[in-house]
């Protein structure tokens, strides 16, 4: 089974080559300066390297006999729309019975699809990379608040400084990026990082 889940290089290799990985400088959503950052549905877009990605997330939480003994009436679970295409594939490399996906809806993340209480099975989050956590985080919540139990959390890539488990649920991923975040400009531009990236300024 090992044999089916790449080596972090073998996935950064993946993201590098199609673009999902890119070097410059990008400012954050909080402020924050970096010279990197993920475009992960890039990568997504070519068929065989969404398999792979997602066959290996999936091997990771087949492993797991409180996982593997539920399935398939399992829900996969989606943060935001950004991630529908790992549920998707970890849905089919898993055979669970159910997918479901939240948005952001008036500042509040939710689900679009009716949901009543009991209807959604042990629940898996996946996305596509865990920055802060606070989508999962958010997530997590929404479905305990639907009485379904949470007993797997899992990405693509996490940043090295986010979480590492979320209410005692490791996160399971296929590659740990360290990016380090500067407060300003001015520190970006003096950090050895910014001076073997192109001269990109990107927002988000």
């Amino acid at each position: 089974m090992s044999d089916l889940i790449p080596p972090p290089e073998a996935v950064m290799k993946i993201l590098t080559d199609t673009g999902a990985y890119q070097r410059g400088h990008f400012v954050y959503p909080n402020g924050k300066h970096a010279s990197h950052y993920f475009q992960m549905p890039l990568a997504f877009r070519y068929y065989d390297n969404a398999r792979v990605l997602s066959v290996a997330l999936s091997r990771l939480f087949r492993m797991e006999k409180s996982i593997a003994s539920r399935l398939p009436r399992i829900s996969v679970i989606s943060p935001s729309p950004g991630g529908i295409m790992v549920a998707f594939g970890i849905r089919e490399a898993l055979g669970a019975d159910q997918i479901y996906w939240a948005e952001m809806e008036d500042g509040k993340r939710q689900f679009r699809q009716f949901i009543s209480q009991g209807d959604v099975y042990p629940a898996i989050i996946v996305d596509d990379i865990l920055r802060s956590g606070r989508a999962l985080r958010e997530t997590i919540d929404l479905v305990n608040g639907l009485g379904a139990e949470v007993i797997g959390v899992g990405t693509i890539a996490k940043f090295e400084g986010a979480p590492n488990e979320f209410d005692g649920i490791p996160v399971k991923c296929l590659l740990t990026f360290d990016v380090n975040f500067y407060d300003t400009e001015e520190e970006w531009r003096r950090s050895k990082s910014a001076s073997d990236a192109e001269e990109l300024k990107v927002r988000f």
